[in-house]
């Protein structure tokens, strides 16, 4: 027997690991506002939150409280929500498409986000009145309709998807690399360059208000899915003789990870490897049932971007490191890993 969690024993263990992941996660959230330039201890973070989540009357330093609260509250936050909805896509794509090496990226939303960045942030499409997040959405929106269109005159199968993506990622990656050659002086190339490999830097309140509801709202649509996906598991065709409508539950998996990924990377830039690694970690614990894998997969990956955020502010001193290095730094050893392993007959 593996070490994953199956069958009834596994239920009676379901339960005090999620009560552990979420202890984790919290204890998380509280050293990332924590630490930063400005260390607060995090008995002072604890208060301030509970002052304002609880009502409590603590006395605090008013600048800790406002650093807490301002700043680095939400900044942990949208890490969180985006490490979550970032690894239910992984899983939802691997699920879908029977390809452990498939990532929210695969569709070409990263590449298709990161044009509609540079447009805003170089051309000034928009004239200053579409910000840089929208510009990535549209983008990300645009990368996707062309991806599927792509893929359905291709015959629609998984593998078409793969291969419609991977087309869209170049073709709009390329797009990205014209514009930057062109149009951008240095300043704005290193600016793309930073926002390029993500960033949680300008991260206020109006971004958690955006991020929460679409990890949110995509969890609990996920989860409603989770039988289909199971059927998913041996086939297209065995899920249709299971009773599953096919084409419709692929296109609403599909488009709902085309949005979940897009409001993410129109917020935080290009994330990598969290959609690719996640899923596997969850599903070594809880194994391959989706009622299971899926809530795992939101808690570990939501735990891992906020401990990625910790990691880029204080791997080198006075200096803040993209957070998506830091994710490619751990994650490309975890894909050399799955790489390794799926060479070999299960």
């Amino acid at each position: 027997m593996n070490h994953a969690i199956s069958g009834r024993g596994g239920w009676r263990l379901w339960l005090p690991l999620a009560i552990l992941s979420l202890v984790i996660l919290l204890l998380a959230l509280g050293l990332a506002v924590s630490i930063g330039e400005i260390a607060i201890p995090l008995s002072t973070s604890l208060k301030a939150l509970s002052n304002g989540v609880l009502g409590t009357q603590f006395a605090l330093n008013t600048m800790h409280e406002g650093i807490i609260w301002n700043y680095r509250l939400s900044r942990a936050l949208v890490a969180a929500f985006c490490g979550a909805a970032l690894a239910l896509s992984g899983a939802i794509l691997q699920a879908l498409l029977r390809n452990p090496l498939a990532e929210p990226y695969v569709l070409g939303i990263s590449a298709g986000a990161s044009t509609g960045a540079v447009a805003v942030m170089i051309l000034n499409v928009g004239y200053g009145v579409i910000t840089l997040s929208t510009g990535a959405f549209v983008g990300a929106v645009v990368a996707f309709a062309l991806v599927s269109a792509l893929a359905a005159g291709a015959g629609g199968g998984a593998d078409r998807v793969i291969l419609a993506g991977v087309a869209g990622s170049q073709l709009f990656n390329a797009l990205t690399s014209y514009i930057v050659t062109t149009s951008a002086n240095a300043e704005q190339a290193r600016g793309v360059m930073f926002w390029l490999l993500g960033s949680l830097g300008g991260i206020r309140w109006p971004d958690v208000y955006m991020a929460a509801p679409v990890a949110l709202i995509g969890f609990f649509i996920c989860m409603a899915y989770a039988r289909a996906l199971d059927a998913f598991t041996f086939g297209a065709d065995s899920a249709a003789a299971l009773g599953i409508p096919v084409r419709r539950v692929r296109l609403v998996l599909l488009g709902l990870t085309a949005a979940m990924t897009a409001t993410m990377v129109s917020i935080v830039g290009s994330i990598g490897f969290v959609g690719l690694v996640i899923p596997h970690a969850a599903r070594f614990l809880t194994g391959p049932g989706h009622r299971r894998l899926l809530p795992a997969a939101a808690m570990i990956g939501a735990i891992f971007m906020v401990l990625a955020d910790i990691v880029s502010r204080i791997i080198i001193p006075q200096q803040i490191l993209p957070i998506g290095v830091v994710t490619a730094l751990f994650g490309a050893p975890a894909f050399a890993l799955i790489l390794y392993k799926a060479r070999r007959p299960v």
